[in-house]
């Protein structure tokens, strides 16, 4: 099947459709076509109420992977062909594990269930454990705020596993390149990434212009500082000159070197942020996290 199994005159075709026979109001949904294409369907319908999915047998089992998802009380509609046309067939995602998509379907998902709205800071206790301590939820967020992550962008995050699932969702038509230099953490970002349903993460082990050169040229670098911090930053600029740079480090040995290391990369408008958060355990202590320092920067 042509990877372009609907095109634009399709899709308007069967907007049309579900529109007509549904009294629809067009403007409150959110339209993917994933005919062999990454998107992430599952943050979509965890976040809007109404999403019209154009698929075909590149995502045979999306009804299974949305139960598995927690989003089996879902009502869907949904039809099948390139052209519209017959009845539309209604079910809950629960009562359709069984079925596969083999030939173009379009799918009206709706979540009533659900805020139309994106938080960051996902708790901790929701990613897959592995040999990764998490930052904290609400330093996440922080960090998401200086990314200021587009629909479209592309970043590169190094060794960041909680960063790449949040910018994965805000970045939901872009790419996320995710390095991971051990075994460990590879394969907890492989579940992690499964666990979110998000597809537009490209894991890969090292950043040699050889393996960044396939991927999008990312805009922005988040790094998690260590000693090698100088030639992750040369590797990213021989990809991209004009790279925007965040770097994590809990480490005052590698932040005292890190305006050398930007002023010798020409790396400029070098800012700094120390955040610390503090929270009451169950016998109402304050307990101080980890106080991480962010340093900006742009070539």
């Amino acid at each position: 099947m042509n990877e372009n199994t609907f095109t634009n005159e399709h899709i308007l075709a069967w907007m049309t459709f579900y529109s007509e026979k549904m009294d629809l109001n067009l403007e409150k949904v959110k339209l993917l076509n994933i005919c062999s294409k990454k998107r992430n369907v599952i943050p979509s319908v965890e976040t809007h109420k109404r999403v019209m999915i154009f698929a075909n047998e590149s995502h045979k089992d999306l009804f299974y992977e949305l139960w598995e998802a927690g989003l089996g009380e879902c009502d869907v509609w949904y039809g099948e062909g390139q052209n519209p046309g017959g009845l539309l067939r209604h079910a809950r995602v629960r009562d359709l594990i069984q079925k596969e998509i083999s030939s173009p379907t379009v799918l009206l998902v709706v979540n009533e269930n659900t805020r139309e709205t994106y938080h960051f800071g996902i708790k901790n206790e929701n990613f897959s454990r592995g040999p990764i301590h998490y930052v904290g939820s609400e330093i996440r967020a922080v960090i998401m705020s200086l990314l200021h992550v587009d629909s479209n962008d592309c970043i590169c995050v190094v060794s960041g596993e909680s960063i790449v699932i949040e910018a994965a969702i805000a970045a939901s038509e872009g790419t996320i390149i995710a390095v991971e230099n051990d075994l460990g953490s590879k394969n907890s970002m492989h579940d992690n990434a499964a666990k979110f349903g998000v597809h537009n993460v490209e894991i890969v082990t090292d950043m040699k212009k050889e393996t960044l050169a396939p991927l999008p040229t990312p805009r922005l670098a988040f790094i998690v500082a260590t000693k090698t911090l100088e030639e992750d930053i040369r590797n990213l600029l021989a990809v991209n000159p004009r790279m925007e740079f965040v770097i994590y480090t809990l480490e005052l040995d590698i932040l005292s070197q890190i305006k050398d290391i930007f002023e010798r990369n020409g790396i400029q408008d070098m800012e700094v942020l120390q955040i610390s958060v503090s929270k009451a355990d169950k016998n109402s202590i304050f307990v101080a996290q980890p106080a991480p320092w962010l340093i900006s920067g742009h070539a």
